[in-house]
Protein backbone atom coordinates (compact mmCIF):
# COMPACT_ATOMS: atom_id res chain seq x y z
CA UNK A 1 0.00 0.00 0.00
CA UNK A 2 0.76 3.37 -1.00
CA UNK A 3 2.60 5.08 2.62
CA UNK A 4 1.18 8.49 1.52
CA UNK A 5 -2.62 6.53 1.86
CA UNK A 6 -4.53 8.39 4.20
CA UNK A 7 -5.33 5.35 5.90
CA UNK A 8 -3.18 3.61 8.65
CA UNK A 9 -2.33 0.06 8.46
CA UNK A 10 -2.17 0.17 12.26
CA UNK A 11 -6.12 0.58 13.07
CA UNK A 12 -7.61 -0.21 9.88
CA UNK A 13 -9.39 -3.28 9.56
CA UNK A 14 -10.25 -5.82 6.48
CA UNK A 15 -13.17 -5.36 5.01
CA UNK A 16 -15.51 -8.73 5.22
CA UNK A 17 -17.98 -8.87 1.88
CA UNK A 18 -20.75 -9.94 3.84
CA UNK A 19 -20.77 -7.62 6.88
CA UNK A 20 -22.80 -4.14 6.34
CA UNK A 21 -21.74 -0.91 7.78
CA UNK A 22 -22.07 0.16 10.90
CA UNK A 23 -24.68 2.64 10.81
CA UNK A 24 -26.87 0.69 8.70
CA UNK A 25 -26.78 -2.36 11.64
CA UNK A 26 -27.88 0.61 13.85
CA UNK A 27 -30.22 2.00 12.16
CA UNK A 28 -32.41 -1.90 11.60
CA UNK A 29 -31.65 -2.81 15.43
CA UNK A 30 -34.15 0.61 16.23
CA UNK A 31 -37.03 -0.42 13.69
CA UNK A 32 -39.00 -2.92 15.78
CA UNK A 33 -39.18 -0.85 18.46
CA UNK A 34 -40.51 2.01 16.54
CA UNK A 35 -42.97 0.49 15.23
CA UNK A 36 -44.32 -1.08 18.95
CA UNK A 37 -44.55 2.72 20.31
CA UNK A 38 -46.50 3.49 17.20
CA UNK A 39 -49.21 0.38 17.95
CA UNK A 40 -49.15 1.48 21.47
CA UNK A 41 -50.56 5.13 20.79
CA UNK A 42 -52.82 3.85 18.14
CA UNK A 43 -54.53 1.56 20.62
CA UNK A 44 -54.69 4.33 23.64
CA UNK A 45 -56.47 6.45 21.03
CA UNK A 46 -58.56 3.67 20.06
CA UNK A 47 -59.84 3.12 23.85
CA UNK A 48 -60.15 6.76 24.20
CA UNK A 49 -62.44 6.79 21.25
CA UNK A 50 -64.86 3.76 22.76
CA UNK A 51 -64.81 5.13 26.06
CA UNK A 52 -66.26 8.77 24.52
CA UNK A 53 -68.57 6.84 21.89
CA UNK A 54 -69.83 4.58 25.14
CA UNK A 55 -70.35 7.65 27.10
CA UNK A 56 -72.31 9.36 24.44
CA UNK A 57 -74.39 6.49 24.03
CA UNK A 58 -75.41 5.77 27.52
CA UNK A 59 -76.28 9.48 28.09
CA UNK A 60 -78.65 9.17 25.46
CA UNK A 61 -80.41 6.02 26.58
CA UNK A 62 -80.66 7.28 29.92
CA UNK A 63 -83.24 9.83 29.54
CA UNK A 64 -85.18 6.96 27.32
CA UNK A 65 -84.74 4.14 30.42
CA UNK A 66 -85.65 6.68 33.07
CA UNK A 67 -88.61 7.66 31.05
CA UNK A 68 -89.77 4.05 30.52
CA UNK A 69 -89.09 2.39 34.42
CA UNK A 70 -90.63 5.79 35.59
CA UNK A 71 -87.81 6.96 37.76
CA UNK A 72 -86.03 3.90 38.30
CA UNK A 73 -82.43 5.91 38.19
CA UNK A 74 -80.77 4.35 34.96
CA UNK A 75 -79.62 1.17 34.71
CA UNK A 76 -79.16 0.42 38.38
CA UNK A 77 -82.24 1.39 39.51
CA UNK A 78 -84.09 -2.11 39.20
CA UNK A 79 -84.00 -3.11 42.91
CA UNK A 80 -86.30 0.36 43.67
CA UNK A 81 -89.07 -1.52 41.32
CA UNK A 82 -91.94 -3.64 42.73
CA UNK A 83 -91.35 -7.16 42.27
CA UNK A 84 -94.06 -9.33 40.51
CA UNK A 85 -95.09 -12.21 42.72
CA UNK A 86 -97.81 -14.86 42.68
CA UNK A 87 -99.84 -15.08 46.03
CA UNK A 88 -102.18 -17.64 47.24
CA UNK A 89 -103.87 -17.97 50.90
CA UNK A 90 -103.62 -19.88 53.84
CA UNK A 91 -106.43 -22.30 54.03
CA UNK A 92 -108.33 -24.81 56.27
CA UNK A 93 -108.72 -28.73 55.52
CA UNK A 94 -107.26 -32.02 56.46
CA UNK A 95 -104.49 -33.48 55.90
CA UNK A 96 -103.80 -37.54 55.42
CA UNK A 97 -100.47 -38.64 57.75
CA UNK A 98 -99.06 -40.99 54.65
CA UNK A 99 -96.44 -43.22 55.20
CA UNK A 100 -94.82 -44.05 52.01
CA UNK A 101 -92.42 -47.58 51.80
CA UNK A 102 -91.47 -50.04 48.37
CA UNK A 103 -93.63 -53.03 48.12
CA UNK A 104 -93.30 -56.35 46.08
CA UNK A 105 -96.99 -57.68 45.31
CA UNK A 106 -96.56 -61.89 47.05
CA UNK A 107 -99.17 -64.30 46.96
CA UNK A 108 -101.09 -65.76 49.84
CA UNK A 109 -100.47 -68.89 48.37
CA UNK A 110 -97.88 -70.45 45.31
CA UNK A 111 -98.03 -74.12 44.99
CA UNK A 112 -95.41 -75.78 42.79
CA UNK A 113 -97.71 -79.04 41.88
CA UNK A 114 -95.80 -81.97 42.13
CA UNK A 115 -96.95 -85.78 41.99
CA UNK A 116 -97.32 -87.97 45.43
CA UNK A 117 -96.14 -91.11 43.22
CA UNK A 118 -94.49 -92.10 39.98
CA UNK A 119 -95.70 -93.42 36.59
CA UNK A 120 -96.68 -92.21 33.11
CA UNK A 121 -98.67 -88.88 32.94
CA UNK A 122 -101.77 -90.04 30.91
CA UNK A 123 -103.89 -86.77 30.69
CA UNK A 124 -103.03 -82.80 31.61
CA UNK A 125 -106.62 -81.67 32.19
CA UNK A 126 -105.78 -77.89 32.95
CA UNK A 127 -105.51 -74.66 30.33
CA UNK A 128 -102.40 -72.23 30.83
CA UNK A 129 -103.23 -69.66 32.74
CA UNK A 130 -106.83 -71.15 33.77
CA UNK A 131 -108.44 -69.88 36.75
CA UNK A 132 -109.06 -73.48 38.86
CA UNK A 133 -110.72 -73.89 42.31
CA UNK A 134 -109.47 -76.29 45.60
CA UNK A 135 -109.84 -79.82 44.44
CA UNK A 136 -110.21 -79.88 40.24
CA UNK A 137 -108.45 -82.00 38.88
CA UNK A 138 -105.33 -81.19 37.01
CA UNK A 139 -103.60 -84.25 35.50
CA UNK A 140 -104.01 -88.21 35.67
CA UNK A 141 -101.30 -90.93 36.18
CA UNK A 142 -101.26 -94.16 34.85
CA UNK A 143 -103.35 -96.47 37.99
CA UNK A 144 -103.53 -100.12 36.26
CA UNK A 145 -100.28 -100.77 38.09
CA UNK A 146 -101.85 -99.77 41.75
CA UNK A 147 -105.16 -100.98 40.71
CA UNK A 148 -103.08 -104.96 40.59
CA UNK A 149 -101.24 -103.90 43.71
CA UNK A 150 -104.99 -103.67 45.52
CA UNK A 151 -106.37 -106.60 44.06
CA UNK A 152 -103.16 -108.23 45.17
CA UNK A 153 -103.53 -106.80 48.80
CA UNK A 154 -107.42 -107.59 49.07
CA UNK A 155 -107.14 -110.97 48.25
CA UNK A 156 -104.04 -111.48 51.21
CA UNK A 157 -106.86 -109.47 53.67
CA UNK A 158 -109.32 -112.61 52.89
CA UNK A 159 -106.83 -115.09 53.57
CA UNK A 160 -106.06 -113.67 56.50
CA UNK A 161 -109.60 -112.70 57.56
CA UNK A 162 -110.49 -116.28 57.08
CA UNK A 163 -107.56 -117.88 59.35
CA UNK A 164 -108.38 -115.34 61.76
CA UNK A 165 -112.01 -116.34 61.89
CA UNK A 166 -110.95 -120.37 62.29
CA UNK A 167 -108.30 -119.32 65.18
CA UNK A 168 -111.29 -117.50 66.99
CA UNK A 169 -113.56 -120.75 66.93
CA UNK A 170 -110.91 -122.97 67.96
CA UNK A 171 -110.23 -120.29 70.68
CA UNK A 172 -113.90 -120.94 71.40
CA UNK A 173 -113.51 -124.97 72.03
CA UNK A 174 -110.77 -124.62 73.85
CA UNK A 175 -112.39 -122.69 76.42
CA UNK A 176 -115.10 -124.88 76.73
CA UNK A 177 -113.07 -127.67 76.88
CA UNK A 178 -110.36 -126.12 79.87
CA UNK A 179 -113.90 -125.48 81.91
CA UNK A 180 -114.44 -129.03 81.58
CA UNK A 181 -111.15 -130.13 82.67
CA UNK A 182 -110.34 -131.75 79.51
CA UNK A 183 -107.49 -129.35 78.36
CA UNK A 184 -104.94 -127.64 79.98
CA UNK A 185 -104.35 -124.19 80.41
CA UNK A 186 -101.53 -124.00 78.26
CA UNK A 187 -103.33 -124.94 75.30
CA UNK A 188 -105.68 -122.45 75.43
CA UNK A 189 -103.26 -119.54 75.91
CA UNK A 190 -101.76 -120.98 73.38
CA UNK A 191 -104.90 -120.77 70.94
CA UNK A 192 -105.82 -116.93 72.45
CA UNK A 193 -102.04 -115.93 71.06
CA UNK A 194 -102.87 -117.40 67.61
CA UNK A 195 -105.40 -115.43 67.50
CA UNK A 196 -104.17 -112.05 68.11
CA UNK A 197 -101.29 -112.93 65.59
CA UNK A 198 -103.84 -113.67 62.96
CA UNK A 199 -105.70 -110.13 64.41
CA UNK A 200 -102.24 -108.13 63.60
CA UNK A 201 -101.92 -110.12 60.12
CA UNK A 202 -105.52 -108.89 59.00
CA UNK A 203 -104.97 -105.04 60.29
CA UNK A 204 -101.54 -104.96 58.16
CA UNK A 205 -103.44 -106.27 55.36
CA UNK A 206 -106.12 -103.68 55.41
CA UNK A 207 -103.84 -100.86 55.83
CA UNK A 208 -101.80 -102.54 52.43
CA UNK A 209 -105.04 -102.22 51.17
CA UNK A 210 -105.88 -98.64 52.01
CA UNK A 211 -102.26 -97.43 51.05
CA UNK A 212 -103.27 -98.48 47.31
CA UNK A 213 -106.63 -97.03 47.61
CA UNK A 214 -104.71 -93.86 48.29
CA UNK A 215 -102.03 -94.31 45.25
CA UNK A 216 -105.10 -94.77 43.24
CA UNK A 217 -106.29 -91.61 44.27
CA UNK A 218 -103.08 -89.82 44.12
CA UNK A 219 -103.21 -90.43 40.64
CA UNK A 220 -105.59 -87.96 40.37
CA UNK A 221 -103.82 -84.75 40.41
CA UNK A 222 -105.86 -82.15 42.13
CA UNK A 223 -105.86 -78.46 42.71
CA UNK A 224 -104.47 -77.54 46.34
CA UNK A 225 -105.68 -73.55 46.32
CA UNK A 226 -107.70 -71.16 44.52
CA UNK A 227 -105.50 -69.77 41.95
CA UNK A 228 -104.44 -69.15 38.48
CA UNK A 229 -102.59 -72.00 36.62
CA UNK A 230 -99.03 -71.09 35.44
CA UNK A 231 -97.38 -73.10 32.11
CA UNK A 232 -97.03 -76.49 31.79
CA UNK A 233 -93.70 -78.11 32.89
CA UNK A 234 -94.26 -81.24 31.67
CA UNK A 235 -95.98 -83.01 28.65
CA UNK A 236 -98.73 -85.94 28.55
CA UNK A 237 -97.03 -89.25 28.23
CA UNK A 238 -93.73 -88.31 30.16
CA UNK A 239 -93.03 -90.66 33.11
CA UNK A 240 -93.51 -88.47 36.36
CA UNK A 241 -91.15 -89.40 39.84
CA UNK A 242 -92.80 -88.95 42.90
CA UNK A 243 -91.69 -85.42 44.50
CA UNK A 244 -89.40 -84.73 42.28
CA UNK A 245 -91.21 -83.86 38.78
CA UNK A 246 -93.08 -80.37 39.13
CA UNK A 247 -96.03 -80.13 36.54
CA UNK A 248 -97.44 -76.55 37.17
CA UNK A 249 -97.84 -73.68 39.56
CA UNK A 250 -100.65 -73.01 41.43
CA UNK A 251 -100.74 -69.02 42.80
CA UNK A 252 -103.16 -67.42 44.40
CA UNK A 253 -104.67 -64.16 43.38
CA UNK A 254 -108.04 -63.23 45.32
CA UNK A 255 -107.18 -62.09 47.80
CA UNK A 256 -103.09 -61.13 47.24
CA UNK A 257 -100.93 -59.25 49.85
CA UNK A 258 -98.29 -56.44 48.91
CA UNK A 259 -95.25 -57.14 51.64
CA UNK A 260 -93.25 -53.39 51.71
CA UNK A 261 -91.25 -51.90 54.96
CA UNK A 262 -91.08 -48.54 56.09
CA UNK A 263 -88.21 -46.74 58.36
CA UNK A 264 -87.97 -48.13 62.25
CA UNK A 265 -88.59 -44.79 63.19
CA UNK A 266 -92.36 -44.87 62.17
CA UNK A 267 -92.93 -48.67 64.00
CA UNK A 268 -94.29 -46.64 67.18
CA UNK A 269 -96.33 -44.42 65.39
CA UNK A 270 -98.19 -47.63 63.29
CA UNK A 271 -98.34 -50.04 66.21
CA UNK A 272 -100.11 -47.46 68.38
CA UNK A 273 -103.02 -47.15 65.67
CA UNK A 274 -102.94 -51.78 65.53
CA UNK A 275 -103.18 -51.60 69.21
CA UNK A 276 -106.30 -49.56 68.87
CA UNK A 277 -107.87 -51.65 66.64
CA UNK A 278 -107.61 -49.13 63.66
CA UNK A 279 -108.53 -50.33 60.31
CA UNK A 280 -105.43 -48.58 58.52
CA UNK A 281 -105.78 -48.03 54.39
CA UNK A 282 -102.88 -49.16 52.06
CA UNK A 283 -103.03 -47.87 48.35
CA UNK A 284 -100.90 -49.33 45.72
CA UNK A 285 -99.58 -47.40 43.55
CA UNK A 286 -97.56 -48.03 40.46
CA UNK A 287 -93.89 -47.80 39.97
CA UNK A 288 -94.08 -44.24 38.74
CA UNK A 289 -95.90 -43.24 41.60
CA UNK A 290 -98.83 -41.66 39.83
CA UNK A 291 -101.66 -44.19 39.21
CA UNK A 292 -103.53 -45.24 42.31
CA UNK A 293 -103.57 -49.73 41.44
CA UNK A 294 -106.03 -50.62 44.21
CA UNK A 295 -106.80 -49.74 47.74
CA UNK A 296 -106.56 -52.53 50.82
CA UNK A 297 -106.25 -52.66 54.61
CA UNK A 298 -103.32 -53.52 56.74
CA UNK A 299 -103.22 -57.14 57.78
CA UNK A 300 -99.94 -57.53 60.45
CA UNK A 301 -96.38 -56.22 60.80
CA UNK A 302 -93.56 -58.30 60.84
CA UNK A 303 -92.31 -58.88 64.65
CA UNK A 304 -88.93 -57.73 63.95
CA UNK A 305 -86.60 -55.06 62.52
CA UNK A 306 -83.98 -55.70 59.64
CA UNK A 307 -80.39 -54.86 61.19
CA UNK A 308 -79.10 -54.29 58.47
CA UNK A 309 -81.75 -52.05 56.48
CA UNK A 310 -83.81 -50.86 59.89
CA UNK A 311 -86.61 -51.57 58.33
CA UNK A 312 -89.77 -53.41 58.93
CA UNK A 313 -91.84 -55.26 57.03
CA UNK A 314 -95.49 -54.81 56.46
CA UNK A 315 -98.23 -57.26 54.93
CA UNK A 316 -101.33 -55.38 53.25
CA UNK A 317 -104.37 -57.22 51.96
CA UNK A 318 -106.08 -56.48 48.78
CA UNK A 319 -109.42 -57.93 46.95
CA UNK A 320 -107.75 -57.67 43.79
CA UNK A 321 -110.80 -58.80 42.20
CA UNK A 322 -109.92 -57.00 38.93
CA UNK A 323 -106.25 -58.56 38.77
CA UNK A 324 -104.71 -55.23 38.65
CA UNK A 325 -101.90 -56.54 41.17
CA UNK A 326 -99.75 -59.13 39.62
CA UNK A 327 -97.45 -61.64 41.71
CA UNK A 328 -93.96 -59.85 41.86
CA UNK A 329 -95.07 -56.38 40.80
CA UNK A 330 -93.37 -53.53 42.15
CA UNK A 331 -95.49 -50.81 43.94
CA UNK A 332 -95.46 -48.10 46.07
CA UNK A 333 -97.48 -48.51 49.08
CA UNK A 334 -99.19 -45.54 51.05
CA UNK A 335 -100.06 -46.34 54.66
CA UNK A 336 -102.31 -43.63 56.23
CA UNK A 337 -101.75 -44.22 59.86
CA UNK A 338 -103.69 -40.75 60.64
CA UNK A 339 -105.29 -37.60 59.58
CA UNK A 340 -105.31 -33.97 61.24
CA UNK A 341 -108.49 -32.63 60.94
CA UNK A 342 -109.15 -28.76 60.25
CA UNK A 343 -105.50 -27.95 59.99
CA UNK A 344 -104.15 -24.43 58.15
CA UNK A 345 -102.40 -25.34 54.85
CA UNK A 346 -100.10 -23.61 53.26
CA UNK A 347 -98.45 -24.60 49.43
CA UNK A 348 -95.39 -26.24 49.62
CA UNK A 349 -94.49 -23.25 46.72
CA UNK A 350 -94.53 -21.04 49.38
CA UNK A 351 -92.56 -22.46 51.33
CA UNK A 352 -88.42 -21.60 52.01
CA UNK A 353 -85.32 -22.16 54.26
CA UNK A 354 -82.73 -20.04 55.06
CA UNK A 355 -81.41 -19.01 58.53
CA UNK A 356 -84.67 -18.54 60.71
CA UNK A 357 -85.23 -21.96 59.19
CA UNK A 358 -88.40 -22.45 57.56
CA UNK A 359 -90.15 -18.78 56.54
CA UNK A 360 -92.45 -17.78 53.75
CA UNK A 361 -92.84 -14.25 52.87
CA UNK A 362 -96.05 -12.80 54.17
CA UNK A 363 -98.25 -10.19 52.14
CA UNK A 364 -98.21 -7.11 54.49
CA UNK A 365 -101.42 -5.09 52.79
CA UNK A 366 -100.91 -5.45 48.71
CA UNK A 367 -97.94 -3.61 48.57
CA UNK A 368 -94.93 -5.01 50.78
CA UNK A 369 -93.86 -8.14 52.16
CA UNK A 370 -92.91 -9.59 55.44
CA UNK A 371 -90.28 -12.38 56.62
CA UNK A 372 -92.69 -14.76 58.66
CA UNK A 373 -90.61 -18.32 60.17
CA UNK A 374 -92.87 -20.87 60.69
CA UNK A 375 -93.14 -24.37 62.23
CA UNK A 376 -94.64 -27.17 59.63
CA UNK A 377 -96.10 -30.62 59.86
CA UNK A 378 -97.18 -33.45 58.01
CA UNK A 379 -97.32 -32.76 53.78
CA UNK A 380 -99.29 -34.27 51.18
CA UNK A 381 -96.27 -33.40 48.35
CA UNK A 382 -98.69 -30.33 47.73
CA UNK A 383 -99.72 -28.89 50.93
CA UNK A 384 -98.22 -28.49 54.58
CA UNK A 385 -99.50 -27.91 57.82
CA UNK A 386 -98.79 -25.09 59.33
CA UNK A 387 -98.21 -25.54 63.49
CA UNK A 388 -97.46 -21.74 63.78
CA UNK A 389 -96.94 -18.45 62.39
CA UNK A 390 -99.70 -18.32 60.51
CA UNK A 391 -103.58 -18.24 60.59
CA UNK A 392 -106.42 -19.28 58.00
CA UNK A 393 -107.05 -16.13 55.37
CA UNK A 394 -103.09 -14.96 55.73
CA UNK A 395 -101.67 -14.44 51.82
CA UNK A 396 -98.14 -16.08 51.32
CA UNK A 397 -95.95 -15.43 48.60
CA UNK A 398 -95.80 -18.77 45.81
CA UNK A 399 -94.20 -17.15 42.76
CA UNK A 400 -90.97 -14.72 42.70
CA UNK A 401 -89.66 -15.10 45.75
CA UNK A 402 -85.81 -15.03 44.76
CA UNK A 403 -85.04 -11.09 44.72
CA UNK A 404 -87.37 -10.73 47.57
CA UNK A 405 -85.64 -9.92 50.96
CA UNK A 406 -87.93 -8.53 53.93
CA UNK A 407 -89.71 -5.06 53.63
CA UNK A 408 -89.72 -5.34 49.93
CA UNK A 409 -92.70 -3.71 47.72
CA UNK A 410 -94.02 -5.77 45.24
CA UNK A 411 -97.11 -5.93 43.25
CA UNK A 412 -99.61 -8.95 42.79
CA UNK A 413 -100.19 -9.97 38.99
CA UNK A 414 -103.92 -10.15 38.18
CA UNK A 415 -103.97 -14.18 37.99
CA UNK A 416 -102.69 -14.22 41.43
CA UNK A 417 -104.49 -11.10 42.84
CA UNK A 418 -107.93 -13.19 41.63
CA UNK A 419 -106.75 -16.38 43.07
CA UNK A 420 -106.33 -15.23 46.29
CA UNK A 421 -109.96 -13.52 46.46
CA UNK A 422 -111.45 -16.20 46.03
CA UNK A 423 -109.39 -18.49 48.01
CA UNK A 424 -108.62 -20.72 45.63
CA UNK A 425 -105.21 -21.69 43.51
CA UNK A 426 -103.54 -18.68 41.36
CA UNK A 427 -104.85 -18.59 37.45
CA UNK A 428 -101.39 -17.98 36.26
CA UNK A 429 -99.54 -21.34 37.00
CA UNK A 430 -95.78 -21.43 36.63
CA UNK A 431 -93.83 -22.95 34.33
CA UNK A 432 -90.81 -25.55 34.24
CA UNK A 433 -88.24 -22.51 35.02
CA UNK A 434 -90.55 -20.66 37.83
CA UNK A 435 -91.56 -17.45 35.76
CA UNK A 436 -95.20 -16.58 35.75
CA UNK A 437 -97.29 -17.36 32.67
CA UNK A 438 -100.49 -14.98 31.74
CA UNK A 439 -102.52 -14.33 28.86
CA UNK A 440 -100.54 -10.58 28.27
CA UNK A 441 -97.12 -9.86 29.23
CA UNK A 442 -96.47 -8.09 32.70
CA UNK A 443 -94.74 -4.52 33.11
CA UNK A 444 -91.11 -6.57 34.59
CA UNK A 445 -91.38 -8.55 31.42
CA UNK A 446 -91.61 -5.43 28.77
CA UNK A 447 -88.63 -3.58 30.85
CA UNK A 448 -86.95 -6.51 30.53
CA UNK A 449 -87.40 -7.17 27.06
CA UNK A 450 -86.91 -3.41 26.25
CA UNK A 451 -83.00 -3.51 27.97
CA UNK A 452 -82.92 -6.97 25.77
CA UNK A 453 -83.47 -4.98 22.66
CA UNK A 454 -81.32 -2.13 23.48
CA UNK A 455 -78.31 -4.49 24.47
CA UNK A 456 -78.68 -5.71 21.10
CA UNK A 457 -78.87 -2.32 19.43
CA UNK A 458 -75.31 -1.64 20.96
CA UNK A 459 -73.82 -4.37 20.02
CA UNK A 460 -74.68 -4.20 16.37
CA UNK A 461 -73.40 -0.13 16.63
CA UNK A 462 -70.53 -1.74 18.07
CA UNK A 463 -69.79 -4.26 15.45
CA UNK A 464 -70.12 -1.81 12.59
Amino acid sequence: MNESSPIRTDTARAYQPGEAPAREVRTRRFRPIRWLVILMLLAGAGAIGHRWYEARTDKGAEPATAHKGGGRGGRHGGADMPQAVGVAAVTTGDMPVVLQGLGTVTPLATVTVKSQISGYLTQVKFREGQTVKAGDELAQIDSRPYEALLAQYQGQLSRDQALLQNSKLDLQRYQTLNRQDSISKQNVDTQGALVKQNEGTVAADQALVDQQKLNIAYTHITSPVDGRVGLRQVDQGNYISAASTAIVVVTQLHPISVIFTLPEDDVARVMRQVRAGAKLTVRAYDRGDAHEIAAGRLDTVDNQIDTTTGTVKLRALFDNGDEELFPNQFVNAKLTVDTVRGAALVPNASLLQGTPGTYVYLMDGDNKVTVRPIKTGETDGTNTVVVSGLKPGDRVVTDGTDRLKDGAPVRITEGAQAAAGDGKAAEAKPDGKGEVKSGAPTDAAADAQGTAEGGRRHRRRQAQ
